[in-house]
């Protein structure tokens, strides 16, 4: 049954419908320096390659390890190019984040997942700054369906993004009460995208999308249109790179997406590195491999 939603989270809900959005991720040294116009330059080639909207700070950003001025600097130079801008925030300081990321003109803002009470601390969020919510239902700390309810009950909440990487049947649970609510069902299923669509997803915000990102855009364009092997031929190449990059260590991700960016050319190798997630060694992936199908065994 559908709930009632602010004016505010409905126009985000209706402005996101049918958009891929980029989950980005922060390009930066091995002393971990953020180049703020390689950062602008790197989500402006996204824009243009095909994301119609930009998720910053979120996990694939590492929002939480960055420091306060970073992460403003970041929002802003994301909201200049005038697309929808998701900004991740969570951790003791939910609250400030959200403020901080509502003032740099957010257009919604989207918690981390916790293991508190999700519900009053996007309650917390919503009061503290009139920004649409974007809820978040992951692998790692996946929702109970009571608690996946309560949060698109939310006024404030405009949508829903699942991201339960291998669980086919929660994410067709959390898809249908989303939907049933009346608020935007979004994928985050990286390994799962195609399906997910089908399942009734009507947007995406994936980490796969934070380079190449023609790669994934190619499969929600042709879902769109009505050429069935189009459709075919484009999730059998992302789903080529999905699985060689979100692979066991599933943290090593953000890595692997670093690593094709500057292959690609959006940013130089000397800003490709994660270092918050595990040492995947030195060499990094080639998407031409990948693609062909012959890329050797991810790590």
């Amino acid at each position: 049954m559908s709930t009632a939603i602010d004016p505010r989270a409905a126009d985000l809900r209706e402005r996101l419908r049918g958009t891929l959005v980029a989950a980005a991720a922060t390009p930066m040294t091995t002393a971990g320096e953020v180049d703020l116009d390689l950062v602008s330059a790197y989500l402006a080639g996204l824009v243009a390659d095909g994301a119609g909207g930009l998720a910053v700070l979120a996990h694939t950003g590492r929002g939480p390890y960055l420091s306060e001025g970073v992460r403003a600097a970041v929002v802003e130079r994301a909201v200049a190019l005038g697309v929808p801008v998701v900004v991740g925030v969570g951790g003791t300081d939910v609250v400030a984040q959200a403020r901080a990321a509502a003032e740099a003109g957010a257009a919604a803002l989207m918690p981390f997942p916790s293991p508190g009470d999700r519900v009053a601390e996007h309650r917390a969020v919503w009061e503290a700054t009139g920004v649409p919510l974007i809820a978040f239902d992951l692998y790692s700390l996946p929702c109970p369906p009571d608690v996946l309810r309560a949060l698109v009950a939310l006024p404030g909440v405009a949508g829903l993004k699942a991201a339960l990487l291998s669980d086919a049947m929660a994410c067709q649970r959390t898809i249908a009460i989303t939907r049933e609510a009346g608020r935007l069902a979004i994928t985050g299923e990286d390994r799962m995208f195609g399906p997910s669509l089908l399942w009734g997803a009507e947007a995406a915000l994936v980490g796969l999308a934070a380079a190449h990102v023609g790669v994934t855009a190619d499969v929600l364009r042709a879902y769109q249109g009505s050429d069935l092997r189009a459709f075919e031929d484009a999730s059998t190449r992302l789903d080529r790179l999905a699985e060689a990059t979100f692979t066991e260590p599933m943290e090593g991700y953000v890595q692997r997406m670093l690593w094709l960016a500057a292959e690609e050319g959006r940013i130089p190798a000397t800003h490709a590195h994660d270092l918050y997630g595990p040492d995947l060694g030195s060499e990094p992936l080639s998407v031409k491999d990948i693609l062909t199908g012959t890329a050797r065994s991810p790590r």
